[in-house]
């Protein structure tokens, strides 16, 4: 199945911070919603992302497709996540994919508890 497909190269790509690999499965003006970042566009969401990560590693576990329109999917994985400054953390993560006529990503929402990056993250951030 192509939503499928489309996960796991999504995956990879942030696994391996590949901007490019990533920003080809969105539409040109995909927005993503993060609880760190917030609401913003898909482009400017992936090159902070990456700006502001030394090293990923993701494991998925479970990918659920939605037969209803809008396509609808989810990834369920594990987020081994360590910021520039070297600050290590690991969660559990959902990203809900909304899909477009055209199988590309139109709005991600990503979904996990922040209580153990947030500080660290926004002191990084200033």
């Amino acid at each position: 199945m192509q939503i499928e497909k489309t996960i796991k190269e999504y995956l990879k790509g942030l696994e391996v911070g590949s901007y490019e690999n990533i920003i080809k499965l969105f539409s040109p003006d995909a927005i993503v919603h993060s609880p760190l970042y917030g609401e913003i566009k898909a482009k400017k969401f992936y090159q902070d992302l990456f700006k502001d990560t030394s090293k990923s590693k993701i494991t998925l576990m479970n990918i659920f497709v939605s037969h209803n329109k809008p396509q609808i999917a989810a990834g369920h994985f594990h987020y081994d996540w360590i910021l520039k400054d070297g600050t290590p953390t690991s969660f559990a993560c959902v990203d809900v994919f909304r899909f477009a006529e055209d199988g590309k990503i139109e709005e991600l929402t990503i979904i996990y508890d922040t209580s153990k990056i947030r500080t660290s993250f926004e002191d990084m951030k200033k």
